[in-house]
């Protein structure tokens, strides 16, 4: 039971103060002008003003409440190097039995996992969302169970308690990290770009070495070995060896003594572009759609295009004088010759052998492709003549042997089964309802993939891989009739652009491809194929076991699947004849920059409340009670305080000046005044 003496003014409390001073100047001018009733007017007036102030006796059933005592439990990944994990466990039974014997206290257990998305340590988070659900009345103090590296540290937070660290780790703990930065999402191919590596030794860290292996891999091929030197920013020019993702791991290997090897490697994933895509277009006989492979070319800002037109053949002669044909001539020898392997695509459109290039450019043009070039004829009726380039060295690597027939009737082009599944044909616009074409070059014994056909099944686009290059032939010179939109048209721009792109080797048009995409520790696995089946993929994680995956038809010729990663790092993907390598989550996560046991962090809050650092590894800290205010931490101890939080159950108040006292009070003080002063 606790009793107090409260106030409830009945007026406002600035008007009795107003009311007060003039009961106060009344007084005065009574004891001025001599009257001997001044102390019973004084008296009367302090009864009035008493009651007005509204005087009560309050008394309180209070119950007492526990204090409440915050132990936090770091279990995050840094947690579980050393053996932090049971320093931490041993610390915190301890620490739990000593809170539980104090009298009328608390505990209240939290445990901090690793943060969502490669948060880190939230341990501040955590404390937040405690608070929020007890009294901030009853938290008599805060014990971190923690090596102190927290990644929250900066949140704002009102701690109502003094904070205590109380350290895992070891003096003698040290540890060697990797970083690499500067590495950029994109790069174009064939031109380096700068990462820069540095090497630390972090704490206690052996004495004497100054250069560490390191080891590097692209794509998950055998890795180069090479001694970098240790707490220096190292440059290294990368140049990416082909287009689409390309996967480079920079490692080194397990130090004796050291905490951890999760932070000795780095995986950067860095995608290759082409700077400018090069082609050569060389145009025979003029014809009305001679314009539209250049129209499609010029078209892409990212094509650098050699336009090669024969406007004026050998065998004409009108006796021009030849200094009046044009200003410079043509560089045949420096095109197929010299600089051929410069290009990306070389097309021939409507190209008849007419002594312009000779057989030994023509035979170098096939060697570009065996090489990994790339060519495509567009061909007109003079593919079906006696002149036909097919009748050239080049005829070796053309995918498909002219009839010498030209099929003049309308058709409408179709695509194949097996063209349901190419990329380059795929899923095209408005498939089925296109405008008809009204030639077509019959061609016999195609080799590779006839992804579309024309007038009874014949082959009309055939597409083909020669050695290292590819080569596609198109049966027609009518293609341009679907951008000038007769019978409707057709998707010309989009059908020759993929066909250009293909040739190209630009990765997401490959008819055969493994390609993965990470989001966290999930992997999302896509197979292109013209097969009707594949087989499941063999997935090898980083610590070399390996997962069959199972992979499902979606859309024609695309196979998916899906693989939950159980730790971060580089995984190799194999199906087939097809490889591809992916990273899950960083080679080395957040929890994993820092190892080293640090209370730095922390430091500033728990300084900010009187509380204190202390190494679990000089032995676990007695808890003390400490006043509100004063310091909570010293040699061997760490202090809570005592809120002395109460509950009220009951109230009752009697007023100590009832309106028939003050009547009563005031009309006799009155009355006396004002006899005393009329016998005078």
């Amino acid at each position: 039971m606790t009793a107090t003496l409260v106030y409830d003014p009945l007026i406002p409390f600035s008007l009795l103060i107003v009311v007060t001073i003039i009961a106060l100047i009344g007084l005065i001018l009574a004891i001025l002008r001599g009257l001997n009733g001044w102390a019973l007017r004084g008296a009367a007036a302090a009864v009035v003003l008493g009651a007005l102030a509204n005087p009560s006796y309050q008394q309180e059933d209070r119950a007492p409440l526990s204090d409440i005592v915050l132990l936090v439990e770091d279990e995050s990944a840094s947690q579980k190097l050393g053996g932090r994990a049971a320093q931490t466990s041993d610390a915190a039974q301890a620490l739990a039995a000593q809170i539980t014997a104090r009298p009328n206290t608390e505990i209240r257990r939290i445990t901090v996992p690793d943060g969502m998305g490669d948060a880190g340590t939230q341990v501040m988070t955590a404390i937040t969302d405690a608070l929020a659900e007890e009294p901030q009345a009853r938290i008599a103090g805060i014990l971190a169970i923690s090596d102190g590296r927290v990644h929250d540290a900066d949140l704002p937070v009102d701690l109502p308690a003094p904070m205590h660290l109380l350290m895992t780790g070891k003096e003698a703990d040290w540890d060697r990290r990797l970083t690499v930065s500067n590495a950029p999402a994109f790069a174009i191919i064939g031109e380096a770009v700068t990462l820069t590596l540095r090497i630390d030794d972090l704490g206690n860290a052996p004495a004497g070495e100054t250069l560490a292996p390191l080891d590097i891999s692209i794509d998950g091929e055998p890795a180069q070995t090479f001694r970098v030197p240790i707490g220096q920013d190292l440059e290294l020019p990368v140049t990416l060896p082909h287009g689409g993702r390309n996967v480079i791991r920079f490692s080194l290997p397990d130090a004796p003594g050291e905490l951890t090897d999760r932070n000795n490697a780095a995986l950067i994933q860095m995608n290759g572009v082409r700077d400018r895509l090069r082609v050569l277009l060389v145009s025979g006989e003029p014809h009305p759609g001679g314009r539209t492979w250049r129209n499609l070319l010029k078209s892409d800002s990212s094509v650098d295009l050699v336009h090669f037109t024969i406007l004026r053949p050998p065998e004409k002669q009108d006796g021009v004088p030849v200094t009046e044909l044009s200003l410079i001539a043509f560089p045949t020898r420096e095109l197929f010759m010299e600089k051929i392997e410069d290009f990306d695509l070389i097309i021939f459109d409507r190209y008849q052998r007419r002594g312009i290039l000779p057989a030994l450019y023509l035979d170098n043009v096939a060697n570009y492709v065996r090489q990994g070039g790339a060519v495509l004829v567009a061909a007109g009726p003079d593919f079906a003549t006696a002149d036909s380039i097919y009748r050239s060295p080049l005829g070796a690597v053309i995918p498909a042997t002219p009839t010498a027939r030209v099929l003049e009737e309308p058709y409408s082009p179709t695509v194949t089964d097996l063209g349901q599944r190419h990329p380059v044909t795929t899923n095209l616009p408005d498939n089925g309802d296109w405008g008809r074409w009204l030639r077509q070059i019959d061609v016999a014994e195609p080799q590779g993939n006839v992804v579309m056909e024309g007038i009874d099944g014949r082959p009309l686009l055939v597409l083909n891989r020669v050695e290292e290059g590819r080569v596609a032939l198109l049966a027609s010179d009518h293609a341009w009739l679907w951008s000038r939109g007769y019978e409707g048209g057709g998707p010309q721009l989009e059908l020759l652009r993929r066909l250009a792109h293909w040739m190209m080797k630009e990765p997401e048009l490959e008819e055969e491809a493994l390609v993965a995409t990470a989001e966290g520790q999930s992997m999302r696995i896509t197979r292109r194929t013209l097969g009707e089946t594949v087989p499941p993929v063999t997935v090898t994680g980083p610590d070399g076991n390996t997962v069959e995956v199972p992979l499902t038809e979606g859309a024609d010729g695309v196979f998916d699947g899906a693989f939950e990663g159980p730790e971060m790092g580089l995984y190799r993907l194999d199906n087939g004849d097809q490889t591809s390598v992916i990273g899950l989550g960083p080679a080395a996560p957040r929890e994993f920059v820092e190892t080293i046991a640090s209370g730095d962090a922390l430091a500033p809050l728990v300084t900010s409340v009187r509380g204190g650092v202390a190494r679990l590894e000089d032995g676990l800290p007695w808890l003390r009670n400490v006043r509100a205010g004063r310091p909570a931490a010293g040699r061997g101890w760490v202090g809570i305080t005592p809120r002395g939080a109460y509950e009220t159950r009951d109230i009752r108040q009697t007023a100590i000046l009832p309106g028939w006292l003050v009547l009563l009070l005031s009309a006799a003080l009155i009355t006396a005044a004002w006899l005393r002063e009329g016998r005078r």
